[in-house]
């Protein structure tokens, strides 16, 4: 197991089967950086053009289709003082004969303190003057390359994960890829220090994070869309236009997940998901939504303990 620390000089905005910038073994970590959504890095300079960044992608040793590569999420820490967002909500989150009474779509800047834990509204001035909210770092764009030689845009998502939005996906969380290319390709960029439910105004606090993460390898395990787990949830996501095919695909994975991983036939999957089940909204902005399928830990627990 060794710790690389990794430089990026350039980024991709598909997420593909591009050259990979550094080969790890199963059980080896990275420490690197990401820039913004933007393309801005941690001087706050632009140092690639927007469009969601990547830094990457890393080939993992051993990785072939029909795997599942595993990656941990060990710390995601934004890196300097500012951050942006868009100032309206998007046309699509609102009823139609709305729409003309939305606010332009400039950006709004954030004052992102570090030491204490928020960010505040920089401008524009209005009455959120010296509005603060919480800090939780989260990545909106990552995955592994997609199959068949496809090349796809870090504005969306798919099986192979990509521009996801989900504010669940923070520091700390494992999170579980299907593997589509030899090696698996894994990208990550599109560190928000903050975001709602949703990414309705079509950005988080964007911002560049200090990054690490590991990997490791489950041989002949093969998933069908990103599921993740932390201290108190096992989760799937969905990735689909319109909503109701995205919330489809994260309910399927998980009833697979749970008769796969938890001896429970289908019968015993629905019954537990009909009462237990949790969802939330990863993003209703990017071309493909993204639903998440969540189970607490505490009624898998229960199961164990018969």
């Amino acid at each position: 197991m060794t710790t690389h620390h990794f430089r990026p000089i350039h980024y991709h905005r598909t997420m593909g089967s591009h050259e990979p910038v550094l080969r790890l073994a199963p059980g080896d970590s990275v420490i690197t950086t990401t820039v913004d959504a933007f393309g801005r890095d941690a001087r706050d300079e632009q140092a690639t053009p927007g469009g969601n960044p990547q830094t990457g992608p890393f080939y993992v040793e051993g990785a072939e289709p029909g795997d599942t590569l595993v990656v941990h999420l060990d710390r995601l820490q934004p890196n300097r003082a500012s951050g942006y967002t868009r100032a309206s909500v998007a046309a699509n989150v609102v009823e139609p004969d709305y729409v003309t009474q939305l606010p332009e779509r400039a950006l709004a800047a954030w004052e992102v303190d570090l030491e204490n834990g928020v960010a505040r509204l920089r401008n524009p001035s209005t009455r959120l003057a010296n509005f603060t909210v919480p800090l939780a770092g989260m990545l909106g764009c990552f995955g592994v390359a997609p199959p068949d030689g496809q090349a796809i845009s870090t504005a969306t998502s798919g099986e192979h994960g990509g521009n996801m939005d989900y504010r669940g996906f923070t520091e700390g969380v494992t999170v579980f890829f299907p593997v589509f290319v030899p090696g698996a390709l894994f990208h990550l960029g599109d560190g928000h220090a903050a975001q709602g439910d949703g990414e309705i105004v079509g950005t988080g606090i964007e911002i560049s994070f200090d990054v690490q993460f590991t990997v490791e390898l489950r041989k002949g395990t093969s998933i069908g869309w990103p599921r993740a787990e932390n201290a108190d949830f096992i989760l799937t996501a969905g990735n689909a236009r319109p909503l109701d095919q995205a919330l489809q695909h994260a309910t399927t994975e998980m009833l697979r997940w749970l008769q796969t991983d938890f001896d429970l036939d289908a019968v015993d999957a629905s019954i537990l998901l009909g009462q237990c089940v949790q969802y939330e909204v990863g993003n209703v902005f990017d071309p493909a939504y993204t639903m998440v399928c969540k189970v607490p830990k505490v009624f898998l627990n229960m199961l164990q303990a018969v």
